[in-house]
C-alpha cells in the first residue's frame, strides 16, 4: 500500500511536471508548477523527511510562485496583456 502511494504521487508529480511544459497559458502553466511542487513536498513528508518537504513547500509552492506572478504582472504593465 505505502509503494503505491508513492507510484501515484510520483506518476501525479510527472504529470504536473508535463502539463506546465506543454500548456500554452502562462497562468495555466504556474498552478501546475505550484501543484507539482506541493505533491513534491508530500512526497518529501512521506519519506519522513519534514524539513526538506516545509522548504519545499514554503520555497517552492510559495516563493518562486510569488515571485513569477509578480514578474507577469509587470509584463503585463507594459504591454498591457498576459503572455
Amino acid at each position: 500500500m505505502d509503494n503505491l502511494l508513492h507510484e501515484v504521487l510520483l506518476l501525479s508529480i510527472m504529470a504536473c511536471a508535463v502539463a506546465a511544459a506543454s500548456l500554452r497559458k502562462v497562468v495555466y502553466s504556474l498552478i501546475a508548477v505550484s501543484a507539482m511542487s506541493l505533491l513534491l513536498s508530500l512526497e518529501f513528508y512521506l519519506l519522513q523527511a519534514p524539513d526538506v518537504a516545509i522548504a519545499e513547500a514554503g520555497i517552492g509552492a510559495g516563493l518562486t510562485i510569488t515571485i513569477y506572478v509578480l514578474a507577469m504582472r509587470a509584463c503585463r504593465d507594459k504591454r498591457g496583456d498576459l503572455p
